[in-house]
């Protein structure tokens, strides 16, 4: 096997190789010198991206793309039991091994940082990641989402740095044992896994306790439910708390809009500085402090770090500019749930100026959904008007009355202009139908709305 690579990883098969998190992965084994194979429901770029790496991507799911020699099937928590990949490996006896688990793997002998928290992963693991590149440390990463291109979610580094996206949805971020850890935020999500604030915490707190030995626990001073972790932690780990309040360890004392940039500055060390974040709004000046204040517990000076966060300008769906077309600029957003939903919109806000912001929301997951579908509706009283899709399933089943209905619903009886398109195919001319010059257009969703942007630019610009 090539240097570095796990035991019993050199031929892995991947049952969902063109996932976010399934793709880096591979990605990153291909570069260790891994023979990578793998499936996926549907071709993409992604699964070009890998197979430019040499690795072998089958599109569909079925038991002849198996090879027989694959030393592991590698899965994560949305591959049904009866997958016929899944069953062939049974017969052949081949391991089954969890994504979080092989994740866990290729960050042995490193020093890592794991990226925790209800919101904002993606966009401060793609922080640190570039950032750390940026100065040469030559890391390595595994990110929840492409930077520029497909493929660059993730990338085997020759440093001893590895910075990841740790997942708490299905509690795999257990696996890791990073030196730095960061928990941005403490929410309920993830209704089907969590039944309630006290299982999020018990598992945050498991999260932290797997940090090693003269570690450090970075953590937002500014969300209640990360204060009450901090508070339930007491002491049992080495903690660094970074945000405006008062008492934080790193302390933001201002975040001044700049357009779609922000300019940031921090007391930290008893030191006043002050840089540049290369996209709109205040919870990613955020992530950038929470990125710049893990890069200092591992020994990063703050000065040589904080400029070099400037080199970060965003993630594919995270307030992506798609094109823009008569006078409208249409903008990609990953948020899905109502913080994520209302911290997009302000920062859409503050940065748009007297734009009209329209929003074009796709909900996600039926769970999510009953749970939290009167705050969705809520938060897209922020926009000036907003056409709601019905929702994107993912791996859950429907479950009985719960329907995007229920945002609009709670929408419209918080004042907002909302119009519900229950064909998907119609929500382009819809929206760009409402829209007029200077108008900002957000598609708003983790399912397939991301899809309409072009269609909607290609309605705008006839």
């Amino acid at each position: 096997m090539a240097p570095g690579l796990p035991p019993a990883m050199d031929r892995p098969h991947f049952i969902g190789i063109g996932g976010a998190g399934m793709s880096g992965i591979a990605k990153i084994l291909a570069q260790r010198g891994a023979k990578v194979a793998g499936s996926d429901a549907k071709d993409s770029a992604t699964a070009q991206a890998l197979r430019a790496l040499g690795v072998t991507v089958h599109v569909g799911h079925a038991v002849e793309h198996l090879a027989d020699d694959a030393s592991c099937v590698v899965v994560s928590s949305a591959i049904r039991d009866d997958n016929p990949e899944l069953a062939r490996a049974a017969e052949l006896g081949v391991p089954v091994v969890h994504r979080s688990d092989a994740l866990a793997a290729l960050m042995e002998g490193l020093r890592p940082v794991a990226v925790a928290g209800t919101h904002g992963k993606t966009t401060t693991t793609s922080m640190l990641a570039v950032s750390l590149t940026e100065l040469g440390l030559k890391p390595s990463y595994a990110i929840g989402g492409d930077l520029d291109v497909p493929g660059s979610n993730a990338h085997h580094g020759e440093g001893d740095l590895f910075v990841a996206e740790a997942d708490e949805s299905d509690r795999s971020f257990h696996k890791y044992a990073p030196e730095v850890a960061i928990v941005l935020n403490v929410e309920l999500d993830h209704h089907a896994n969590y039944a309630s604030m006290e299982e999020i915490y018990d598992s945050f707190q498991t999260f932290a306790g797997r940090i090693v030995p003269g570690g450090t626990l970075v953590i937002a001073a500014d969300h209640e439910g990360a204060r009450e972790l901090t508070r339930r932690l007491a002491g049992s780990v080495r903690t660094v708390t970074y945000g405006e309040a008062a008492d934080a360890d790193v302390r933001i004392l201002s975040v001044v809009p700049q357009g779609l940039r922000s300019e940031v500055t921090v007391l930290l060390q008893g030191q006043r500085l002050t840089f540049a974040v290369s996209v709109p709004g205040r919870h990613y000046a955020h992530n950038a402090v929470a990125a710049l204040t893990a890069g200092v517990a591992l020994g990063i000076p703050a000065a040589e770090l904080a400029p070099a966060l400037a080199a970060y300008t965003g993630v594919k769906r995270r307030l992506q500019l798609k094109g823009e077309a008569a006078g409208v600029q249409v903008i990609d957003s990953y948020a899905h749930h109502p913080t994520e939903m209302t911290a997009d919109l302000e920062a859409m806000r503050a940065a748009a100026g007297g734009a009209r912001i329209l929003v074009l929301f796709q909900p996600h997951l039926f769970s999510r959904t009953q749970e939290l579908g009167e705050e969705m509706g809520r938060a897209l009283a922020l926009a000036d008007a907003s056409v709601v899709l019905d929702i994107y399933p993912a791996r859950e089943d429907p479950i009985p009355g719960v329907t995007s209905d229920l945002i609009v619903e709670a929408a419209r009886a918080a004042g907002a202009d909302v119009t519900a398109v229950h064909d998907k195919a119609e929500a382009p001319a819809v929206i760009a139908g409402m829209a007029r010059p200077g108008d900002l257009v957000l598609t708003m969703g983790a399912g397939d709305v991301t899809d309409l942007g072009p269609h909607i630019l290609h309605r705008l610009s006839k």
